[in-house]
């Protein structure tokens, strides 16, 4: 139990050393390429990618195409995958104070509408404040739950529920 609070501690600082590094780059890359055109830009070699190589361009782009994050059967934690995927959204957003995104949460059908309702929406405020611990303004951010009531995949099978317990980036 105690190594398990010791690593979260860990990746947490970790990541907070990781935001104040890439603080100073994301400042000369807003100011050298307009935002609109980074990603193009990066892509194809031109402009200025802040220093960051074609692996590193390539794996921020991934992780901002990541729109949909997954939650295990009654649980509102995020994942590391998903931390690592939302340090570059953070970026993106910060480096973009007029872009604003809904945080929507959902559940599976197992349990009561109205417990599904709050479990959407601790699992939607779990990607806000991290999105907050990370820089990003509470402004430019909204959290809504439908709990139960859009599922991505309708079935009754695992596989079915581990789809519907999920946050989706709008």
């Amino acid at each position: 139990m105690q190594y398990n609070t010791v690593l979260k501690l860990g990746m947490a600082a970790l990541l907070s050393v990781m935001m104040v590094a890439c603080a100073s780059n994301d400042a000369e890359e807003s100011t050298a390429v307009t935002p609109a055109t980074t990603n193009n830009a990066n892509a194809s070699g031109a402009g200025n990618a802040g220093g960051l190589s074609a692996a590193e361009i390539a794996a921020r782009d991934a992780a901002l195409a990541k729109k949909i994050f997954y939650f295990e059967f009654d649980k509102s934690d995020l994942s590391a995958e998903d931390r690592d995927a939302l340090v570059h959204h953070a970026n993106d957003l910060k480096a973009n104070p007029s872009k604003n995104i809904r945080l929507e949460g959902h559940a599976d059908e197992r349990g009561t509408r109205e417990y599904n309702l709050a479990l959407g929406e601790r699992r939607a405020q779990s990607i806000e404040r991290y999105l907050q611990v990370q820089g990003v303004s509470a402004g430019q951010m909204e959290t809504v739950s439908y709990g139960e009531e859009m599922p991505a995949d309708s079935g009754t099978s695992e596989a079915s529920y581990s789809k519907n317990r999920r946050v989706e980036m709008k």
